[in-house]
């Protein structure tokens, strides 16, 4: 099939449309991965539907198709992710913040792939319980921090690459629940420690999967043999797991702002990519390992598919979770205590009960219901001005 698709306007929706078709005939997809697909394909075309707004000044009408609000659409996470910000802005605590990812080794990856609830929840609990036991330990902190964690499954290049963005807080409750114990500037606890504690805990309860016999096993390869938990385990002791601590945040609005650009991202941006022509792909990507240059790479349309849906989520599962003094259980509690202690105040999100373009002015400063005629009307439901004039 010849497409060829202008630079400007290239979106995920694009390939998909050409080549989804081909991809699901060949491949054994999940029901998930359909969805989605089908839901990106739709996004905004009159398959979902559409909505009128009317101008309440010169009558003008606007034909607006509708969203598909599916999380791994590239063009449904804006306002999703703007209201997350403004909402977690209220609550976290006026203190400075670390930011910890934890990597899963690739020797798991084909065990990940097919075992993806299973194994993404022992990785969220194997860290989040290392970093809670690490920091109430008394030689490190003793104290009970505020975090949490965002799931990522890719790399630059659309590659599998499990692995979880942390934050946490530099300091904590202390146990009795009578100060606010600050950290240095440094991470309270040595990363090689940290990685030693991940590590012991995530092949622990993987072990107990083993025993249950939970999990799907994958074909056995050169460097694994997938069927023998006891050379999976002897394997992933003899490697170096990857934790990696980046530089603190001075202020809770700008590590919630920076975090922002993890927890609605989906696997690649559509401003990613460059151009689609005769079955070829081409995307920009960063490379971390050469001083973070942009680079091209040019991928069949059918492998591009096959990477993205690789990271496309099972259905209801959480990618954002709370923990320590962000728990849920501990925000009516202990984390008013902390407010206390810190002289600061909860606050409330300004776009609690916004809807869409009030929240895009709110932020940007651009009114979208604006008429693009009289510029001087609103865009509104045709059922408003029906009651008005009653």
């Amino acid at each position: 099939m010849g497409t060829n698709i202008e630079i400007s306007k290239i979106e995920v929706a694009d390939i998909l449309n050409n080549y989804s078709g081909e991809f699901i005939e060949k491949n054994n997809l999940s029901y998930q991965q359909i969805k989605a697909i089908k839901a990106i394909e739709s996004c905004r075309t009159s398959d979902l539907g559409y909505h009128k707004l009317v101008c309440n000044k010169c009558g003008h009408e606007q034909i607006s198709y509708n969203s598909c609000r599916n999380r791994h659409c590239p063009k449904c996470q804006l306002t999703k992710q703007m209201k997350w910000i403004d909402k977690l802005k209220a609550q976290v605590l006026p203190v400075r913040y670390f930011h910890i990812v934890f990597t899963l080794p690739h020797q798991l990856n084909a065990l990940a792939y097919i075992n993806q609830s299973t194994v993404y929840n022992i990785l969220f609990r194997a860290a989040s319980q290392t970093l809670k036991q690490v920091a109430l330990n008394p030689k490190f902190l003793g104290a009970e921090p505020a975090f949490l964690a965002v799931l990522h499954t890719w790399g630059q290049t659309l590659s599998y690459h499990p692995h979880l963005h942390i934050i946490v807080s530099a300091g904590g409750l202390d146990p009795d629940g009578l100060e606010w114990k600050y950290s240095g500037k440094k991470f309270f606890v040595p990363v090689r420690a940290l990685s030693k504690v991940f590590r012991a805990k995530f092949i622990d309860m993987l072990e107990k999967e083993y025993s249950q016999s939970t999990l799907k096993i994958p074909n056995t390869t050169k460097e694994v043999d997938y069927s023998d938990f006891g050379k999976v385990k002897s394997l992933l002791y003899s490697k170096t797991w990857n934790v990696y601590a980046k530089k603190t945040f001075k202020g809770a609005g700008k590590v919630i702002e920076y975090l922002g650009r993890y927890t609605h991202r989906v696997a690649i941006s559509n401003s990613r990519i460059l151009s689609l022509d005769n079955g070829k792909v081409k995307l920009r990507y960063k490379d971390y390992r050469d001083n973070n240059k942009w680079k091209i790479l040019e991928l069949s349309a059918l492998e591009f598919i096959r990477r993205f849906v690789q990271h496309i989520l099972p259905n209801n599962f959480y990618k954002i979770r709370y923990f320590g003094l962000l728990a849920c259980k501990n925000r009516a509690g202990k984390l008013t205590i902390c407010f206390g202690w810190l002289k600061a105040n909860i606050s409330i999100s300004k776009f609690e009960g916004l809807i869409w373009h009030e929240i895009i002015e709110m932020a940007t400063g651009r009114d979208v219901s604006i008429c693009p005629v009289c510029k001087k009307g609103r865009l509104i439901n045709p059922e408003l001005l029906i009651q008005n004039s009653e």
